[in-house]
Parts: C-alpha cells; structure tokens; sequence
C-alpha cells in the first residue's frame, strides 16, 4: 500500500480513515438538533454539506426533535424546512429497540439530559450498525457520555 506521495506504509500502520473512512452519514440528536436550530456552526455545517453532495445524509430522530421542540419553540419548524435533513420516524424495530434500552435504565437517567432518555435512545437506535449502515452512524452531540460503553462513534459538538 502506498500514501499519497508514492511512499509505502508498513503493515501496521493503517490510517485512521481505513478504519474508520469519512462518515456518508450522521445523526443529530436532540442537543444536536438544537445547536442546528441556534446556527451553530458545526451542526449548519453538515447540513451544507449534505445539500451540496446528495450522498451525505444528516439524519435527526423523531424523539430528538419531538426534545428540541419541548425545550425551544420553533426549532422543529425550522429543522423541518431543510430539505437535507431527515426527519426519522420511529418504527416497529426502533420503539422495541427504544423500549428495550429504557427498561434498563433508571427513572432519573429516563429524564437526565445528561443521559439517553428516550430521545437518546432513538439516536443510538439509528447510530448502531444495521444492514443498510453495517459501520453504524456516529452521533453529532453535546453530551458524547451519553453513549458511552454503547460501541457507537459520536462527534462531540463544538460550542
């Protein structure tokens, strides 16, 4: 194998792109969703990017919009006029995925916005892999504690 300048690389000296090649796909979630919703720069970026080359996709769930929503008036709205993001409904597979995760978690840890909760839990349902995405998406996020230990990729969200 050779690098860009014609050199060869030894064998265990793998880029990190081989491992892990530049994300076609990120979600959003909820504090994702509401940095996009304030302009931050970061979040407005991927979505640029996604509307000027259609095989980038920028998903955000359902859940984490319905949270967005409930903590600033106006943010779905908005998010929903952007024609490069996808607003992902939940579906059979993901309410019992949801479901599933929620029952083990505690009553605080349900409502911490620290933690999954159920908007989390719907962003880590369409982050893990899966036949259509069999790397998973990583998680565009302000709290990347949230998945801890879950085996998914997150991006933490600049400020």
């Amino acid at each position: 194998m050779t690098d860009s300048k014609g050199q060869g690389q030894g064998k265990g000296q793998d880029k990190a792109e081989d491992k892990y090649p530049p994300a076609r796909a990120i979600v959003l979630d909820d504090s994702a969703a509401l940095a996009l919703g304030a302009g931050n720069r970061m979040a407005s970026r991927f979505v640029v990017e996604a509307e000027k080359d259609p095989t980038l996709r920028v998903y955000i769930p359902a859940l984490c919009l319905a949270v967005a929503e409930a903590d600033r008036a106006g943010v779905a709205e908005h998010i929903g006029s952007l024609p490069s993001v996808d607003i992902t409904a939940l579906d059979f597979a993901g309410a019992s995925a949801v479901g599933k995760r929620l029952r083990g978690l505690s009553e605080e840890a349900r409502t911490d916005p620290y933690e999954d909760g159920w908007s989390g839990t719907h962003a880590l349902h369409l982050a893990m892999p899966s036949v259509e995405w069999p790397r998973g998406r990583p998680v565009l996020t302000g709290y990347p504690t949230r998945y801890k230990g879950t085996g998914v990729r997150t991006i933490q969200l600049e400020r």
